[in-house]
C-alpha cells in the first residue's frame, strides 16, 4: 500500500491549499513525492497528479513510519490550524531521523515551538506581508520561499495584460504551470481563488512553480 523506496525527495503531510499547491508544483517539476492527509476527499484530488498519496487516520510515529517517509530527504509539516497535531508530527519526523524538517505555522508561538525542536519554519500570511512590503519598495519580484534550486515561491504585481480576465483565463495555470497561493489587493489578503476569480491590474499574487516558469509569466505581463 504505502510508499517504502530507499530515498524519496519530498514528503508533504496536509493538504490544504497551501500543502496541495506545494505537492501539485512538485510533483509537477518531476519531483519524487508522497502525500499524507486524514481526509481522502483531499487525496483523492491530489491522486490526480500522483499515486503515492495516501490517506492516514492518524499521525502517531508508528502509522508515520509504514508510510515510509522517514525515506524522504525533505518533508514539509502543512498542519498549520492544529498546533498540537502540527508539533507533534514534527517532533515524530525530527525523531525519525528526515534530514530537513519544515513546518507551516500560524502564529510566532506556535513557530517558536517548532523552531525550538529542530524544524525550519514557514508564516505563510505574514511572510507574504512583508514580502508585499518589501514589494513596494524595490520593482524587482523577491522570492516569497525557495524550495530548491529549480522551485520557487514569488511574489507578482498584475498587468493589465491580465486585468478583468479569471484566474483559467489569465494563463497563469494552464499555459505557465503556476498555481497562486495568494493575492493581495486593496490591504486585504485572499486566499481561496476559484477558477473563475477575476483578477485585476495592480494585485500582488503570490504563485509556486519552477523558476523558469515565473520568469516566463513575468515576461507575459510586461510584454507591452
Amino acid at each position: 500500500m504505502f510508499n517504502h523506496k530507499a530515498s524519496i525527495e519530498f514528503g508533504i503531510i496536509g493538504i490544504g491549499r497551501f500543502g496541495f499547491a506545494l505537492a501539485k508544483t512538485l510533483i509537477e517539476a518531476g519531483k519524487d513525492v508522497i502525500v499524507l492527509d486524514s481526509d481522502e476527499n483531499k487525496i483523492k484530488q491530489i491522486r490526480s497528479f500522483t499515486d503515492n498519496a495516501f490517506v492516514v487516520n492518524n499521525l502517531s510515529k508508528e502509522t508515520l513510519e509504514e508510510t515510509g517517509i522517514q525515506n524522504c530527504e525533505t518533508v514539509f509539516i502543512c498542519i498549520g490550524e492544529k498546533i498540537d497535531v502540527s508539533i507533534l508530527t514534527t517532533l515524530n519526523i525530527i525523531n525519525m531521523g528526515v534530514k530537513r524538517v519544515i513546518a507551516k505555522a500560524n502564529t510566532y508561538e506556535q513557530g517558536c515551538v517548532l523552531k525550538k525542536i529542530g524544524a525550519e519554519i514557514v508564516y505563510p500570511e505574514n511572510d507574504m506581508a512583508i514580502r508585499i512590503a518589501n514589494r513596494l519598495l524595490n520593482e524587482e519580484a523577491l522570492e516569497f520561499i525557495e524550495l530548491n534550486n529549480d522551485i520557487h515561491i514569488e511574489e507578482i504585481r498584475a498587468t493589465e495584460i491580465i486585468d478583468g480576465k479569471s484566474v483559467l483565463k489569465s494563463k497563469i495555470r494552464n499555459e505557465f504551470g503556476l498555481n497562486i497561493i495568494a493575492l493581495e489587493r486593496n490591504d486585504e489578503t485572499i486566499i481561496e481563488l476559484d477558477p473563475n476569480f477575476i483578477l485585476r491590474e495592480n494585485d500582488l499574487i503570490v504563485v509556486i512553480g519552477k523558476k523558469d516558469s515565473i520568469r516566463r509569466f513575468e515576461d507575459y505581463l510586461y510584454s507591452r
